[in-house]
């Protein structure tokens, strides 16, 4: 018989791995996963209750806002706000910062996007939760602003995802490998899965939307269409695996292998992606399973933020394939 670990005991065992720690963490990630079975009740019942379909009103980014992306951003605040144990918030549907009900005693940062791919709930195609934790820079959390949410990639003490699909998984990473639950229904817990998930140095797929070709820049343009010759030699031409959910997709390569790419464009000169709510939390889980993630010329991890909403061209997935795609963007092949 197969043994069963919860999240939870999984969350211990790696509280275990850090002589330092306090126990603190691993409060914070089951907070986080306390508020991603309140998202995933109504995401999965989202056709049946008046949940679908627009508010009416535009969130930072000037994009329409569903009222599920309100839900979710609701209940993630209130759920892990209420322990105090964040000291500052930033979800990518608020313009500023947000202060927890509670915030006496964090010594955290939390980062989230709630419902990432929301344009696809009307036709059932699988969405997701993404987060990124870090510590505070000072010492005093009532003091806690913007300055604390603008840190560099690799200043996360833990980041990981949800993903709402044909069955629900909380994929994460403390910075000792990739772990990844199912959520069990009948029981009310999520439960490991795909333990040390590593990721392949080399896949067969790419993931990038090609519609909007005529935006693309022509290194980028030869970079897809290196990818569509024939040569047995490196694998090639690769599939095109493209959902439009970045969730769904960077989940896809990261047990596959391939690439996601969402460049710079001549619309969007700065890309598209959101640095700190998309970008840093999966270039971290991409990392630590064995991958790569930059922009095109630098480490997404190393990019020092200057805006909470701050946007980035995005190459994550295998090793390889993303350090092919960044000789192409910087004019080595």
């Amino acid at each position: 018989m197969n043994k069963l670990i919860t999240i939870e005991r999984h969350f211990v065992e790696e509280q275990k791995l850090n002589p330092h720690a306090t126990g603190e963490l691993t409060d914070l990630l089951y907070d986080v996963a306390f508020a991603a079975k309140l998202v995933r009740r109504e995401v999965v019942r989202a056709g049946l209750v008046d949940i679908l379909g627009m508010a009416g009103t535009t969130n930072v980014q000037g994009e329409e806002v569903k009222k599920l992306d309100l839900f979710a951003n609701e209940k993630i605040i209130n759920a892990i706000g209420q322990h105090g144990r964040f000291a500052i918030m930033g979800s990518e549907e608020n313009e500023g910062t947000i202060a927890p009900p509670k915030n006496e005693t964090g010594k955290y940062v939390l980062l989230f996007d709630p419902l990432d791919g929301s344009s696809n709930i009307d036709v059932n195609v699988s969405v997701g939760t993404i987060f990124s934790i870090y510590r505070l820079t000072g010492d005093n959390p009532k003091k806690a602003d913007i300055n604390d949410c603008l840190q560099k990639g690799s200043q996360q003490v833990a980041a990981g995802y949800v993903i709402y699909g044909s069955s629900v998984v909380m994929v994460y990473s403390s910075g000792h490998g990739v772990h990844g639950f199912t959520y069990d229904p009948t029981i009310g817990e999520f439960l490991l899965s795909h333990e040390n998930i590593t990721t392949p140095k080399q896949g067969k797929y790419y993931s990038i939307n090609e519609g909007s070709m005529h935006q693309f820049h022509d290194s980028t343009i030869n970079y897809i269409d290196y990818l569509k010759e024939e040569d047995k030699e490196t694998g090639r031409p690769y599939s095109t695996r493209y959902i439009g959910s970045l969730v769904a997709d960077f989940h896809r390569n990261l047990l596959t292998g391939g690439i996601f790419v969402y460049p710079a464009t001549k619309k969007h000169p700065n890309g598209k992606l959101r640095l700190m709510y998309e970008a840093n939390p999966l270039a971290f889980i991409c990392e630590q399973a064995g991958g790569r993630a930059t922009n095109g010329r630098e480490r997404i991890l190393d990019i020092d933020p200057t805006e909470l909403h701050q946007r980035t061209p995005l190459y994550i997935g295998s090793e390889n394939d993303v350090l092919t795609a960044e000789k192409f963007e910087q004019g080595k092949r």
